[in-house]
């Protein structure tokens, strides 16, 4: 089992930057790969980007791809998800996810999912 807590959502005026955490605790934080997915209101989930359990290899979302930056701590047990030149668009609820497999964007491929935490970006 692993619990995933995510922090750092809030409210930010567009260009403005924000830092998600992920505390991670059950199972061996390097054993497994994770991502962080996206959900705005009336929207389907989407991917955002993932990082594989070494951190050696990163995946981005086109949307986010030369703003966002996810990383690891694995002796913290976090991944992080650094936002910078935030968007009106980039508002929505975060997750963090957890995949005991290969790194991937397919949010149906994860096993474990935090409670998630909102990102509000003003114009």
């Amino acid at each position: 089992q692993v619990q995933l807590v995510e922090s750092g959502g809030g409210m930010v005026q567009a260009g403005g930057s924000l830092r998600l955490s992920c505390a991670a605790s059950g199972r061996p934080f390097s054993s497994y790969a994770m991502g962080w997915f996206r959900q705005a209101p009336g929207k389907e989930r989407e991917f955002v980007a993932a990082i594989s359990w070494s951190g050696a290899s990163t995946y981005y979302a086109d949307s986010v791809k030369g703003r966002f930056t996810i990383s690891r701590d694995n002796t913290k047990n976090t991944v992080y998800l650094q936002m910078n030149s935030l968007k009106p668009e980039d508002t929505a609820v975060y997750y963090c996810a957890a995949n005991f497999g290969v790194v991937t964007t397919n949010g149906n491929e994860y096993d474990y999912w935090g409670q998630g935490t909102q990102v509000t970006v003003s114009s």
